[in-house]
């Protein structure tokens, strides 16, 4: 199984407001930079279209460490996730989870590999995310 490395990040102008996300994923020598953007949206969107996307573009399974500066997507993947299944996608407070659908798609997309969550404090001037940061940006230029 391919050992791959990936940086996500999520940017917003105004939150809600105009977004882009943005993605680095390493693989020995190879590197594949995505990004994309939503007009109106919020930055933990895009924070959680980033994974999505990421992992999407793996054609077959891999061994994943996926870096992200959003504590939102690391702890809802790896704390939050099982307990709002369990009771149908609702909170502890039993109101709807924010963003659901999202959610759903980034469970579907990482069941298909084995992923490591990583979580890397924002421009920190880490390499990766720093690149990261700069095509979620490029994303909501090109809008």
């Amino acid at each position: 199984m391919s050992r791959i490395t990936i940086y996500t990040d999520g940017a917003c102008r105004g939150n809600p407001g105009p977004g882009g996300w943005g993605a680095l994923l390493l693989a020995g020598e190879r590197e594949l930079e995505l990004w994309g953007g939503e007009p109106a949206t919020t930055n933990n969107r895009m924070e959680l279209w980033a994974a999505i996307e990421a992992l999407r573009a793996l054609k077959r399974p891999c061994e994943v460490d996926l870096y992200t500066d959003s504590t939102y997507v690391r702890k809802g993947i790896t704390e939050w996730m099982h307990s709002w299944k369990s009771k149908g996608w609702k909170t502890a407070a039993r109101k709807p989870v924010k963003n659901s659908d999202l959610w759903k798609m980034l469970d579907s997309e990482s069941a298909r590999h084995q992923v490591e969550w990583h979580w890397v404090k924002g421009h920190s001037g880490d390499p990766g995310n720093e690149r990261a940061d700069q095509l979620a940006n490029r994303g909501i230029d090109e809008l």
